[in-house]
């Protein structure tokens, strides 16, 4: 037995496949079943495992990550947002760098303990947080071209997997983590897989629908494969997924920073945007959840307040509130957090937000409606608790100590 942040993980004794769907709202996969799409699937909600589980909050993709492969909330591991403020520095920063991260994955303990690892990611963002201490494979769809031994423990990537480099916006970045971890499974079979896909569909297509759809049908072929090489499963996400509109069809955006310029003047507050990151097609940078570092002598109480009175927001906490609440690093958040309601979405400045990218309807996440995600494997757990609050980051021990 291995233990990993207080946890103790047993060494997988069959190849073990644990799938992190970015975005995926448990109720894709049930229309995805329920319109055919998903025969494997189908079988195995029927003869295996499947939780509704909870994602850590913010709802974003860096903190559940990290979460997962730690086994561990945010206040452990310390990765509280794809981006965040150094106040040591003054700067704003994405959280990419291993420099960020105060534990150790379960994967680094894994390899450490003999057992062969790989981990396929779509963008290359994740890929050393998840990859950190970790002796084995470790790759990204976005840059599967330029995979080297040196750094990434595997060359010939796009030979191996028999596709082209797919387009970082395309559901072809996620469709290539997983034709890569199953050719993996078939040429090197690991003892543990670790595969993270883009939310790139659910960003522009609703569960249902005929994109959406196909997209599940894709992904259920894959984990059939899995399945047929003998590989104990488990799948989850990182985050839901829901429409950000007004009956306008028109993002429902409450601009923090431009009300708080107005109440306290220009600058004097910082609003951060954890779910900020490079691939603005998909979001336009606006999310469910948002942290204010304030000026010194700031009337705390009366801001949250003020803030918590705006039509759109669900709940807002100071600092001390939402690092209980959340179980996020106290150190990396600003003076107030504030949560967005499940239709609405926070942005700093109307000025700053390009959202021309947005070819449809604004979807995103970041918030506690955004909580709910599936936690499904494909062997019939028994010995399970049907009280407990299940968790994404719970994944790993049910694959190694209950599926084995």
């Amino acid at each position: 037995m291995l233990e990993v942040n207080g946890r103790g993980y047993r060494p997988a004794t069959q190849p073990t496949v644990v799938v992190c769907v970015d975005g995926c709202e448990p109720e894709y996969i049930a229309q995805a079943v329920a319109a055919g799409s998903m025969p494997w699937m189908a079988r195995t909600l029927a003869q295996g495992t499947a939780l509704i589980a909870e994602c850590v909050v913010p709802s974003f993709t860096n903190p559940n990550n990290l979460s997962i492969v730690t086994g561990a909330p945010p206040s452990v591991h310390g990765i509280c947002g794809n981006y965040l403020y150094d106040p040591a520095t003054g700067t704003e920063v994405m959280m990419n760098d291993p420099k960020w991260l105060r534990a150790p994955t379960i994967l680094a303990a894994l390899a450490d303990a003999g057992q062969r690892c790989a981990v396929v990611t779509a963008k290359d963002k994740l890929r050393r947080l998840l990859g950190h201490g970790m002796r084995g494979i470790c790759f990204s769809s976005e840059k599967a071209d330029v995979a080297s031994e040196a750094e990434n423990g595997i060359a010939g990537v796009l030979a191996l997997v028999g596709q082209p480099l797919p387009d970082v916006y395309s559901a072809a970045l996620s469709e290539f983590v997983f034709a890569a971890g199953v050719q993996l499974m078939r040429t090197r079979r690991p003892d543990v897989t670790y595969l993270s896909t883009t939310d790139y569909i659910q960003h522009k297509h609703a569960p249902g629908t005929p994109g959406a759809n196909d997209f599940y049908a894709m992904m259920d072929r894959y984990l059939g494969e899995f399945d047929a090489l003998g590989c104990v499963i488990a799948l989850t996400a990182d985050h839901g997924m829901n429409p950000k509109t007004g009956m306008d069809a028109k993002p429902d955006v409450i601009y923090l920073q431009d009300l708080l310029d107005g109440w306290l003047g220009a600058a004097a507050a910082r609003v951060i945007l954890p779910i900020t990151d490079p691939y603005v097609v998909h979001h336009g940078a606006l999310g469910s959840f948002a942290t204010v570092y304030l000026p010194a002598g700031a009337d705390r109480a009366a801001l949250a307040r003020r803030l918590a009175a705006q039509r759109g927001v669900e709940s807002v906490h100071t600092r001390e509130q939402a690092a209980e609440r959340f179980e996020l690093p106290a150190d990396r958040i600003g003076d107030l957090v504030i949560v967005a309601e499940r239709f609405t979405v926070l942005g700093t400045s109307a000025a700053r937000h390009d959202l021309s990218a947005l070819e449809v309807p604004l979807r995103s996440h970041g918030g506690v409606s955004e909580q709910r995600v599936p936690l499904i494997l494909n062997r019939r757990l028994a010995d399970l608790d049907p009280q407990r609050r299940w968790r994404n980051f719970d994944a790993f021990d049910l694959a190694l100590n209950h599926a084995q």
